[in-house]
């Protein structure tokens, strides 16, 4: 692979905590106080976002913004915080383009963004936006063409002529550059939302860190399964696992005994291995909620990182 780079997370090796809007059912004016807000909020490490077309909760149609302009607008409102999509569909934005976009951010946020990337899936919105969803065989291969394309252009040989080649059957690179290049030595660390098998393995390969989808979100025994999955796909390459980000979801929802259950379920998320927890909320529910959830879940879940050795 042009460029290969250490894959050290600079998230792993501690408990760290992320919130999470969706772009969907939510007025611009409502998203930008509650992050806002978040950027005040000093438990919260990471600021995540969903990446939809259209409203995901339905087969087709429904109110969503566009995922990463929309959280570019939104960076200066959490200024030192990490930021990322839980995850962006591949199927959406051809890699190159995502590079660039990807730099951008990369310097806005002083190298602090993390490229979060699935392979799609979301038939309805696909079908309304003519944007083709393959089968999930050449779904998989074109994460895995993108991920070398993100690396070609994250290197050292993209930052100046000749630029980088790379022949690929989806994404050929021809001579490309990556002018200006991104502020971190190796280019935003990224992570994955693979689930299954040759999935996992590119993240062991290629990856600083995996995500669990939003949909699998407090699900436990999901995040142990993949978690030991992941470990025996990490030993398979020689890759130390220590160097690598397990990243849970939980669903916070909008009520006192709904945060109540998210801090159980994050607990235990930390119990089985995540060092990275993502706080998710509905955004029209409000800044808020936003804050209870920093009290009521997000501190006393910090208190576990005082048990965890740095």
């Amino acid at each position: 692979m042009i460029g290969s780079a250490p894959f050290a997370d600079p998230l792993s090796g501690r408990l760290t905590i992320g919130f999470k809007t969706t772009p969907i059912g939510v007025t611009w004016e409502t998203l930008d106080e509650v992050w806002q807000a978040a950027g005040e909020l000093e438990v919260f490490t990471a600021g995540w976002m969903a990446d939809h077309l259209s409203d995901a909760t339905r087969e087709r149609r429904g109110q969503s913004w566009e995922a990463f302009t929309l959280m570019a607008a939104l960076a200066h409102r959490v200024s030192g915080k990490w930021l990322g999509h839980a995850v962006l569909a591949n199927t959406f934005r051809h890699p190159a383009l995502l590079a660039k976009a990807a730099t951008v951010m990369d310097q806005v946020t002083d190298g602090h963004f993390i490229v979060g990337l699935g392979a799609g899936w979301h038939e309805g919105e696909h079908d309304a936006f003519g944007i083709p969803l393959p089968q999930i065989r050449e779904r998989i291969d074109r994460l895995e063409s993108a991920v070398g394309v993100l690396r070609a252009l994250f290197s050292e040989a993209a930052r100046h002529e000749p630029g980088v080649t790379l022949e690929d059957r989806f994404y050929p690179l021809r001579g490309a550059t990556n002018d200006p290049p991104p502020s971190s030595t190796h280019g935003p660390p990224i992570w994955l939302g693979a689930q299954k098998p040759r999935g996992m393995a590119l993240a062991a390969r290629s990856a600083s860190g995996w995500l669990m989808p939003g949909n699998r979100a407090g699900e436990i025994g999901y995040l142990v399964e993949k978690r030991d999955a992941m470990l025996r796909a990490l030993e398979s390459t020689g890759r130390n696992p220590a160097g690598f980000t397990f990243g849970a979801q939980v669903s916070c929802g909008g009520t006192a005994a709904d945060r109540g259950t998210a801090l159980q379920e994050a607990r235990a998320f930390v119990d089985a291995g995540a060092q990275h927890v993502i706080l998710g909320m509905a955004p029209a529910l409000g800044s808020d909620v936003l804050r209870a959830i920093a009290r009521e879940v997000a501190e006393p879940l910090a208190e576990v990182s005082l048990r965890i050795p740095a």
